[in-house]
């Protein structure tokens, strides 16, 4: 039977992962090296505030520091509300008057193993004609756009694309060390993926041109949709010092139109 790691093994691992010595640490916290090594090693056991004090430091996430305080032998500081709680009503309508107000752009909401929480009628248009079983709910962001029934072979820049989804993933995994999301990347990594050159049936019409030349302030996406070639830049927003492990772990990512052709296009689909 496997024993749980102690609140100072799994400090130093947090300690360590971030590359901070216990004497920097210490300094952050206002404590002393001396008290952090006694920590680690179990010769002293931390207080509930110096356990979310450490955490802060080190930037562990919300669910982590749960974890961490059950590990000192305390309770959970963090409540896990499902979103569809009474009480995330009004967090809910906030998030829905978001995306709304961003149509016709492309926007969703995902959690930390990227299963879509919520998606405007932007995101609805781009998933047209997928495959239903990548359509059944929990949809994942990932699977739906690296699947090669999926986006991929709608991605005209692939092969970029995909490493910057992949490199994204090895940073969160690397932050959080969910297994759950280190599945989910061992799945889509090992998709069978065609980065050759895409089609050129799509590029007539509105949206055509776009990505051929062009400069951009981040790495576009460059998606066919209906025999228009779209071209997009991501935005990734979180919320600012959550208490709330569920609300720690959402994102909204909203896909901003790269240049006038593609704005257009969206434009002209009507409501």
């Amino acid at each position: 039977m496997t024993s749980t790691p102690s609140v100072g093994a799994l400090l130093r691992t947090w300690r360590e992962r971030r590359g901070i010595s216990q004497l920097e640490l210490a300094g952050r916290a206002d404590s002393s090296s001396r008290h952090i090594s006694f920590i680690e090693t179990g010769r002293s056991r931390p207080s509930k505030e110096m356990v979310l004090r450490l955490a802060d430091h080190l930037d562990v996430p919300v669910r982590e520091r749960n974890a961490l305080l059950l590990a000192a032998g305390y309770a959970p500081h963090y409540a896990q509300t499902p979103l569809d709680d009474p009480s995330m009503g009004t967090l809910r309508e906030g998030l829905e008057r978001l995306l709304t107000g961003y149509e016709p752009y492309p926007a969703l909401i995902v959690d930390a193993v990227y299963d879509v929480v919520a998606a405007n009628r932007g995101i609805a248009m781009l998933l047209d004609g997928l495959p239903e079983h990548l359509l059944i709910p929990p949809l994942n962001a990932m699977r739906i756009t690296l699947h090669p029934q999926g986006l991929a072979p709608r991605i005209r820049n692939l092969g970029e694309w995909r490493g910057h989804l992949l490199a994204q993933m090895e940073r969160q995994i690397a932050l959080s060390r969910s297994e759950p999301l280190r599945a989910l990347y061992e799945e889509v990594s090992g998709y069978p993926v065609d980065t050759g050159p895409r089609p050129a049936g799509a590029g007539s019409g509105a949206g055509s041109g776009a990505g051929e030349g062009a400069a951009y302030i981040a790495l576009p996406l460059l998606i066919e949709h209906d025999g228009h070639l779209l071209s997009f830049v991501s935005s990734i927003a979180t919320f600012n010092t959550p208490m709330d492990v569920t609300v720690a772990e959402l994102a909204v990512e909203t896909l901003l139109p790269a240049d006038a052709a593609t704005a257009k296009y969206l434009h002209s689909l009507g409501p």
